[in-house]
C-alpha cells in the first residue's frame, strides 16, 4: 500500500481462540524503511530484518502468511475486544486535541463576540484559544528536549563523525549532525537531517559485518555497507563523505575498533530495479539503499530546509500562513485604549511570533550558517 505505515503489511499476534493480542506494522519496526523501496523487499524479508522472526522462534510461536491483501480485517479482531498496537506515534494525542480546541475555541469566541456587538472580552478568549495552537508545538518540542537531554546510553557512546574530502562541499550541519554512535547493545546512525536509525549489535538481526565496496575497475573505495547475519545491507555510508578526508583513516579505524566486526572488501554490484545513475560519481543511485546514502552525505540546502522544517514535516506547511491571518483580525487591539482589546492584541502578536519566529530562525540559520559549504575540517 502507499501509506508508509502500511507497507509490507502487519504482524498480528493471536491467542488460542484466534483473538488479536498485538498488532505490529512491519514498516515501523524496520529501521531502514524510509531508505529502501517496497519493491526490493517481501514481507517475510522484513520479519528477519526487524527481529520478529527470531522472536517468534524463541517463543516457539508459528508464523503463517495470509493470502488475502492487507485490509480492514487486520483492524477488527475476530473475537472482538481491544488489543495493543506496537506502533510509533510521532506526536502525543494531547497535541492534536489542544490544537483542535484552540482553532474551535477561536472560531466560536470570535463569532459570539461579534454577535454581541464586538465584546472585547470575547476577543481575549479568541486570542487565548488561538495561542494554544503554536503553544502546543512549543510544549511538544520542550518536552522532547527534556526527555532526551540526559540519555546516558547516547552520552557514553563511542561517536564516529565523518571526515569528507576537502572539495566535497561538506556543510556545518553535516559535520555536526551526521554520526555513528556505537553503544554496548546498539549502533545508532544519524543522518544529515538528524534522523536516527537504531540497530542491534549482538542479536541475530543486528549488524554483523562491515563491507567496503570498491569500484570493479579502479578499485576505488565507494562506500561502507553495514550488513546483518543474513548478508543483507542495512545501512550505507558513502566513502567520499565519511572516510576520504584528512582524518578519514583515523575515523575508519575508530569505527572498526568500536564495532568489533569482521571487515571485507567486495566489488560494487548494482541492485536490480534501479534506474541509471546521473553520473559516475552517483554510483549510490544504483544501490538499493541509495536514499540512505543521499541523506548520509551533505544534502542540498533546499532539501535540508524542507526535511528539517517543523511545519513542513510535522504539522503541515500551511500554519505559518493561516495562523497569522487569523491573528491579524485581533492585532488592531494593540492600538486600542480598551484594556481587553489591547490584551487580545498582545496575545495575537505573541501567537504570530511563536509561529513565524521559528520559521524565520530556521531559514536564516540554514542559509547563513548550517547549510553553507564549510571548508574547515573539524576533528
Amino acid at each position: 500500500m502507499k501509506q508508509p505505515a502500511a507497507r509490507w503489511g502487519v504482524v498480528v499476534f493471536q491467542d488460542e481462540q484466534g483473538r488479536y493480542v498485538l498488532q505490529v506494522p512491519l514498516a515501523q519496526w524496520l529501521p531502514e524503511a524510509g531508505a529502501i523501496g517496497s519493491a526490493q523487499l517481501r514481507p517475510r524479508d522484513c520479519l528477519s530484518r526487524a527481529g520478529l522472526k527470531q522472536l517468534a522462534d524463541d517463543l516457539n510461536v508459528p508464523i503463517s502468511e495470509s493470502q488475502t491483501p492487507w485490509g480492514r480485517e487486520v483492524f477488527e479482531s475476530p473475537g472482538g475486544g481491544r488489543y495493543d498496537r506496537a506502533s510509533n506515534v510521532d506526536l502525543p494525542i494531547w497535541h492534536s486535541w489542544v490544537r483542535g480546541i484552540g482553532i474551535f475555541g477561536w472560531l466560536i469566541a470570535l463569532i459570539l463576540s461579534f454577535a454581541m456587538g464586538g465584546d472585547s472580552w470575547g476577543l481575549v478568549v479568541a486570542a487565548s484559544a488561538l495561542l494554544m495552537v503554536p503553544g502546543s508545538d512549543v510544549a511538544v518540542r520542550a518536552l522532547a528536549w527534556w526527555r532526551t537531554r540526559g540519555d546516558g546510553r547516547v552520552s557514553n557512546a563511542t561517536v564516529v563523525r565523518p571526515s569528507p574530502e576537502a572539495d566535497a562541499g561538506a556543510t556545518r550541519r553535516f559535520r555536526e549532525t551526521a554520526c555513528v554512535r556505537v553503544m554496548p547493545g546498539e549502533v545508532v546512525l544519524t543522518n544529515t537531517v538528524g534522523e536516527e536509525r537504531w540497530y542491534a549489535r549482538r542479536a541475530a538481526h543486528g549488524i554483523a559485518r562491515l563491507v567496503r565496496l570498491t569500484h570493479p575497475k579502479t578499485r576505488e573505495c565507494l562506500g561502507i555497507e553495514l550488513r546483518d547475519a543474513d548478508g543483507q545491507a542495512r545501512a550505507l555510508l558513502p566513502w567520499r563523505w565519511w572516510f576520504a578526508g584528512p582524518d578519514g583513516e583515523q575515523r575508519w579505524a575508530e569505527l572498526v575498533a568500536a564495532l568489533e566486526l569482521p571487515v571485507s572488501d567486495e566489488n560494487f554490484q548494482p541492485a536490480k530495479n534501479t534506474g541509471p545513475a546521473e553520473s559516475p560519481d552517483s554510483w549510490w543511485q544504483k544501490h538499493e539503499l541509495g536514499g540512505d546514502a543521499m541523506k548520509m552525505a551533505a544534502m542540498d540546502g533546499k532539501d535540508i530546509r524542507r526535511a528539517t522544517s517543523w511545519q513542513a514535516v510535522v504539522i503541515g506547511g500551511s500554519e505559518p500562513i493561516v495562523i497569522p491571518i487569523f491573528s491579524a483580525l485581533l492585532l488592531a487591539g494593540l492600538f486600542s485604549d480598551a484594556v481587553p482589546a489591547r490584551v487580545a492584541g498582545i496575545l495575537s502578536a505573541l501567537t504570530v511570533a511563536l509561529v513565524l519566529g521559528p520559521v524565520l530562525a530556521h531559514q536564516l540559520t540554514s542559509r547563513l550558517a548550517y547549510d553553507r559549504p564549510d571548508v574547515a575540517e573539524r576533528s
